[in-house]
């Protein structure tokens, strides 16, 4: 089972890992930072805005189970990518539209799709690829926050339910269980 790296910022890390985590030939998803200039950034300190982090997951995946093209479809589908550094009440760099690709593959077919997913939006995606750099793991209490309290989080429950209704409808045979 080969294992590849993929790595997605489209706003609240909690939001964005919980729709990954449950995908057929992922088998694991890391909340982090990425794209900032402080080495080993706290929550607080990425939230403030000063660091140029992305709070972002980092995901391990099967290329032969579920592909990378796949992954950025999901991604497109699930966050707006035409909003620039924002996502719904959550403003600032930190909670950009961001591809940051580990390989010359990867950053080509995240030029294609962001080329097949404007065709599903009226206005143009903002959605950087960025080089990869140095990786941040958040706070372990970030860590599966969905799975873990995110039904007693307000927040949480108004936006993540919407975005897996979306990759239920649109990716139902990519979810595991």
């Amino acid at each position: 089972m080969a294992q590849e790296i993929a790595t997605l910022a489209g706003g609240c890390f909690w939001c964005t890992e919980a729709v990954y985590q449950n995908l057929k030939g992922v088998s694991a998803v890391e909340s982090g930072y990425i794209g900032g200039e402080k080495p080993d950034p706290t929550y607080e300190q990425v939230c403030s805005g000063t660091t140029g982090h992305a709070e972002a997951i980092r995901i391990s995946f099967d290329p032969d189970i579920i592909s990378y093209a796949d992954l950025l479809d999901i991604f497109f589908a699930t966050h707006n990518p035409t909003t620039l550094n924002r996502q719904g009440n959550d403003v600032g760099t930190q909670y950009r539209s961001a591809i940051f690709p580990h390989s010359p593959e990867q950053e080509a077919e995240a030029r294609v799709a962001i080329d097949r997913a404007q065709a599903d939006h009226d206005d143009p995606i903002v959605t950087t690829i960025e080089p990869d750099g140095p990786w941040y793991p958040a706070e372990d209490y970030h860590q599966q926050y969905w799975d873990r309290v995110g039904d007693r989080n307000p927040y949480c429950m108004a936006v993540i339910p919407p975005k897996l209704a979306k990759l239920r409808k649109g990716f139902a045979d990519r979810i595991d269980g």
